[in-house]
């Protein structure tokens, strides 16, 4: 496979400095893994830190800045980082408000988190924690207990970043990310495998004219593998397999995401037909987000994550964001 890469040993790292240069407003510790962002304490704010392998960009990294995190943790390629990242993430940008942890769940990253979360405490510093766990697909993965944490993490921490820059307590932004999580539902769709650079070839076998249904980012195995169906079947089947698992009472905010390696020409074409089901359906739909936000490095496919929202929550989404990944209203 080709990529453009020096070595695979230093994918992370060679990422992370490209980063710091293209993005001042940053502070990226390349030798201890850890994004702040530049003006981190802020006086008064609870900080939200998030983390994960690397290979979802511009999850979580990309999402540093104000009104959403204030720091994020890369982990080596689908390797969850290490306590102690998270702790010296939390160190750097706790101001004395307290500080909010983002967790997809996925068992190391559960695991690390919680030690992280010790650690911190032990110097002073309170800790609460969301566990972001919206996929539909199915429960008790390969990589987790419990269904899997995806594209709801982007509403988690955009909403709840929301609050904290509004100088909303911890316990108040803490209930906010929650409420959200247990808003939110996603099922993602794979038409190839994804390339690692250690491995250099697919990480499983997808063969052609075949689809994954229900997998996960890091090529999980979905429900079942299906001969390959148009946009307006998968739509079908993906929105289905999500409103059989939720009713929204509200309007509901809509993230189709590319999985990495799905143009826009198609994702757009893909976001009609969701958008179709949805209407057939009697859901309304709030606001629309369409693009690569939560990836799997170069697999193609997609992923569809809805959010029933109030009038605050909206509020909250509307608010200002200013990172790399997402910005609007700055």
């Amino acid at each position: 496979m080709k990529m453009l890469i020096n070595v695979a040993e230093t994918v992370v790292a060679d990422a992370l400095r490209g980063m710091a240069a293209a993005h001042p407003e940053l502070v990226v510790d390349v030798d201890h893994r850890v994004i702040v962002r530049r003006d981190a304490p802020v006086e008064g704010k609870v900080a939200l830190i998030s983390g994960g392998g690397s290979g979802h960009e511009p999850l979580h990294g990309g999402f540093v800045g104000p009104g959403m995190l204030s720091a994020a943790c890369p982990g080596e390629v689908f390797t969850s980082p290490v306590p102690d990242q998270m702790a010296r993430a939390a160190a750097a940008v706790d101001s004395g408000a307290g500080v909010l942890f983002i967790v997809k769940n996925y068992t190391g990253d559960v695991l690390n988190f919680d030690m992280a979360a010790e650690l911190a405490e032990d110097e002073g510093i309170q800790v609460a924690k969301v566990l972001v766990n919206d996929d539909v697909a199915v429960t008790d993965s390969l990589y987790t207990a419990g269904r899997r944490g995806t594209g709801a993490t982007l509403f988690v921490e955009k909403i709840a970043g929301a609050a904290a820059d509004e100088g909303q307590p911890l316990g108040q932004v803490e209930a906010i990310g929650r409420q959200v999580n247990e808003n939110s539902r996603s099922f993602g769709v794979a038409l190839s495998a994804c390339t690692t650079p250690a491995k250099g070839s697919p990480t499983f076998d997808l063969p052609p004219g075949e689809l994954e249904l229900g997998i996960g980012i890091h090529g999980e195995p979905g429900r079942e593998r299906r001969a390959m169906m148009t946009s307006g079947e998968i739509a079908d089947f993906s929105v289905g397999a999500i409103l059989d698992d939720m009713t929204p009472r509200n309007p509901v905010l809509v993230l189709v995401n590319s999985m990495g390696g799905t143009p826009l020409l198609e994702l757009y074409g893909f976001n009609a037909e969701v958008q179709r089901v949805l209407s057939e359906r009697g859901v309304a739909v709030a606001r629309t987000l369409v693009g690569n936000y939560v990836t799997s490095l170069d697999m193609a496919g997609a992923s569809v994550t809805l959010c029933q929202v109030d009038e605050e929550l909206l509020r909250l989404w509307d608010a200002p964001v200013k990172t790399p990944g997402l910005r609007w209203g700055m």
